[in-house]
């Protein structure tokens, strides 16, 4: 009889692994349920020239992009539609695993599927899919599941991961532009220094005459680029990787984030995109049912600057101790004082989540139009730039050109 390796969630979300022995995967699975298991990873112990079985209940992602958030909250209405039809969730989650827009959503809907038929609660067997569905998905649902709201939850859940996608979409869009321009100034310069400026430069030299300076120096770089572009190429690279070193650092990462919120005019769009992100998220939790010690925890790992992460924990610790949310937010100073205001009206008047959502769209705003002025002074700088190299290019080869025809 086969023997097989098992990971499970036992009573309390406790973490088991063990050996079984069993016919198939799905009489080890059966009897490990009878025990009270919730399996979520099972193979056949591998033998001597024997193949492994893996039945995964994870993808191996474990982080969500932009594509798979726009088909989880296609998905999502999907099923609240379903729910609100009073079609059972285990039939609801049949039909999308059915309609599923992506083979990978398919694999992974299967695997929930199959776990809350076997009693897993719904809320459990998504946090089993990290690629797709993040602790905030996976707290919402629970807070549904325990209030029996879920389709409510679920539709609530769905409108802010389209929000959320829109918000990220509104700065990325903004930035394709300068990119564009940035990367094809690169590449003309970089065309111009290789291959034009050392063919006119040997004409020129070629004359014996003594050159002007910006020639001499414009010259010098670009035997420099061609001759020793391998090292230039290594450089940058070592320059990206140590980089990349120092910002995946604890104290390299806060230093970064400070630095970048303190940039004229990014730093500005950059808080209030994390002010909109963590009012209506930390809004949407509450009004879920999550409580506020939970939801601040979980608005926490939403936000991507270590700056105001930090802030927001040592808030969730300040409140822990007996504290109202707005007096930490005060004194932290990563929050715009606006904001530390309105949740403290908020919470006087009994309607927090309420005025946390006045407090996105106020930020959704300002961020649109933070993003428009951004936009308006990247253009006419990167342009202006790419002139003044260019320009310089083209004088240092027709000094001397016109120094030629006076003799």
């Amino acid at each position: 009889m086969p023997i097989f390796e098992y990971k499970a969630i036992g009573p309390g979300n406790a973490a088991k692994k063990g050996l079984i022995d069993a016919d198939t995967p799905r009489d080890a699975r059966l009897r490990l349920k009878k025990e009270g298991l919730y399996v979520t990873d099972i193979r056949e112990k591998q033998k001597e020239g024997q193949r492994r079985l893996q039945i995964r209940g994870v993808t191996g992602i474990t982080t969500v992009n932009k594509q798979r958030m726009e088909q989880i909250a296609a998905v999502t209405r999907q099923m609240a539609s379903l729910l609100q039809a009073g079609i059972p969730l285990a039939e609801t989650l049949r039909m999308v695993i059915e309609q599923s827009p992506d083979k990978r959503i398919e694999t992974a809907f299967r695997d929930i599927r199959e776990k809350v038929t076997q009693g897993m609660p719904f809320g459990d067997a998504v946090l089993q899919h990290p690629a797709y569905f993040t602790d905030l998905y996976s707290n919402m649902v629970k807070a549904g599941e325990s209030s029996g709201a879920l389709e409510k939850v679920l539709g609530r859940l769905a409108g802010f991961l389209q929000a959320q996608t829109r918000l990220k979409n509104k700065v990325g869009a903004a930035l394709i532009y300068p990119t564009v321009m940035v990367c094809v100034g690169i590449v003309v310069v970089a065309v111009l220094m290789t291959f034009v400026v050392p063919n006119v430069t040997k004409l020129i030299q070629k004359r014996g005459q003594d050159l002007p300076l910006p020639t001499e120096i414009l010259i010098t770089t670009s035997n420099f680029l061609v001759n020793y572009w391998l090292v230039v190429l290594m450089g940058l690279l070592v320059l990206v990787i140590g980089f990349q070193m120092f910002i995946n650092s604890d104290k390299g990462s806060l230093a970064w984030d400070r630095f970048k919120l303190s940039v004229p005019i990014f730093g500005d769009l950059m808080r209030k995109q994390s002010m909109a992100r963590f009012s209506i998220t930390l809004s949407t939790l509450l009004r879920s049912g999550v409580p506020a010690l939970q939801a601040i925890a979980v608005t926490r790992n939403v936000l991507d600057n270590k700056v105001l992460k930090n802030a927001l924990q040592d808030v969730h610790d300040r409140v822990l101790e007996g504290a109202d949310i707005s007096t930490p937010m005060k004194t932290s100073g990563a929050f715009p004082p606006t904001v530390a205001y309105m949740v403290g009206v908020g919470e006087q008047a009994g309607n927090l989540e309420e005025m946390l959502e006045r407090v996105a769209a106020t930020y959704d705003e300002e961020v649109d139009l933070a993003t428009s002025k951004l936009t308006s002074l990247i253009e006419p700088l990167i342009i202006v730039m790419l002139a003044v190299v260019v320009a310089g290019i083209v004088i240092a080869i027709v000094m001397p050109l016109l120094q030629l025809q006076r003799t």
